[in-house]
């Protein structure tokens, strides 16, 4: 199970930079010990625990990039034409079967394995596509031009014996599984899934189709993180909605902690009478609130019931959804395993002017939208509220301001993070 030491987030103080905490994460979290082996099936998602390395060469012989004919490129006439006899054929999974001699043209297919010279000698080492040539009884008439070595694909041109092609902490990707079963492999050393427990708290919150007292809401911020740490590949256990009493949330998490990774929260971390998330922690374990210098979702709270790590989002759905995809994620990742916890940064043009507070990093729902010249901008949703999640349905991603900016104008270049690169 996935424990951290005592005391491992505590921070005191003036609000902390984004970057500062992110690094703090970085430094004390570590991965869960236990691995499994899965099936290349299986494989997709996991986080490798073993880096994978090759016993041969991909592919594992010349072949033809092609189909058309090869030759030896010594028999072809400088500056005119060439007319050679066509003697063999060979296609994918069916070689040449013999050696091949100078002076003759073999009939290949795309994938077939290039002929051998006869003793060991140098075969053909040059491929014309098909349709450059024409066919003249039993010879092919060759056009010149062509250099030598054109349309043949080397042994070990992908992969070389020996080499590492898949490193441990890699989030695997469908072309990674694919490139495993290239080399053979059948199944791939992963570190199993992390065990994560999400719950909310609150008499007003109800189920989604239950009837809605004075007051009520529905629970949409359960449902984005179960969603969001499922696609992370976490198995999520639901908690439900506990009711607003201390005993109830304090078994809860009690009971949790001893068979799960993490547990998260949102909500339910102030300091009124009702909100008794807080108390629980810390009768279990250690709270340490994390006062962000960010926008939205200031107050974090992280902390951890004996040694599994806790984490509290904020109340407001968007508040949630970013916290989570800026704070949260790179804890799960690297507690999962994974050693690649940023996510990819592209540089796009705004399409709006804004003002924000100097020495805060704030987050803003923008889609990037096709200008008129078929670039694109980045297009902030009208209303900036961190309960309006309808932002983060029009949004393709998030626009992240330094903390030192203070205006923005239309035109410049900002950093625009895509929700599918943080999805995984």
């Amino acid at each position: 199970m996935a424990q951290l030491s005592d005391d491992c987030f505590a921070f005191g103080g003036a609000l902390t930079p984004a970057a500062e905490a992110l690094a703090r994460l970085e430094s004390v979290v570590y991965p869960v010990a236990e691995t499994e082996a899965v099936s290349l099936r299986a494989a997709d998602g996991r986080i490798l625990a073993e880096s994978v390395t090759s016993d041969r060469a991909v592919p594992p012989h010349d072949n033809a990039a092609v189909d058309g004919y090869a030759v030896f490129f010594d028999d072809l006439a400088s500056g005119a034409e060439t007319r050679l006899p066509c003697t063999g054929r060979a296609a994918a999974g069916h070689p040449l079967g013999r050696p091949a001699v100078r002076g003759e043209v073999v009939r290949v297919f795309t994938g077939a394995p290039m002929p051998r010279g006869a003793s060991g000698a140098p075969g053909p080492d040059t491929v014309f596509m098909q349709e450059d040539c024409r066919a003249d009884g039993g010879c092919v008439v060759l056009p010149p031009g062509i250099r030598r070595g054109a349309n043949r694909r080397k042994a070990g041109e992908d992969v070389a014996a020996g080499a590492t092609v898949l490193t441990a902490g890699r989030a695997l990707r469908p072309q990674d599984i694919g490139l495993a079963a290239s080399i053979g492999c059948t199944g791939l050393a992963v570190f199993r899934r992390l065990r994560m427990a999400v719950f909310s708290t609150g008499d007003e919150v109800h189920e989604p189709g239950a009837a809605l007292g004075e007051g009520g809401i529905y629970d949409a911020n359960r449902y984005v993180v179960a969603s969001l740490a499922e696609r992370l590949g976490c198995a999520v256990t639901d908690m439900g909605i506990l009711p607003d009493r201390l005993e109830a949330i304090t078994g809860a998490l009690d009971v949790r902690s001893r068979d799960h990774d993490l547990l998260l929260t949102t909500g339910g971390m102030s300091t009124g009478d009702e909100d008794h998330v807080k108390a629980a922690v810390e009768s279990l374990g250690h709270l340490h609130f994390w006062r962000l210098a960010i926008r939205p979702g200031r107050p974090i709270a992280l902390g951890q019931v004996g040694r599994v790590p806790f984490v509290g989002l904020p109340g407001n759905p968007v508040a949630v959804m970013v916290t989570f995809l800026r704070f949260a994620r790179p804890l799960i990742l690297r507690l999962g395993g994974c050693t690649a916890i940023e996510p990819a940064h592209y540089r796009v043009p705004a399409d709006f002017d804004y003002r924000k507070k100097r020495g805060r990093r704030e987050w803003l729902r923008a889609r990037l939208a096709a200008r008129p010249d078929g670039s694109l901008a980045a297009e902030k949703y009208a209303r900036d509220g961190a309960g309006i999640l309808s932002s983060a349905v029009f949004a393709d991603g998030l626009i992240e301001l330094p903390e030192e900016l203070t205006a923005l104008r239309a035109g410049a270049m900002v950093d625009f993070l895509p929700f599918n690169e943080m999805y995984r």
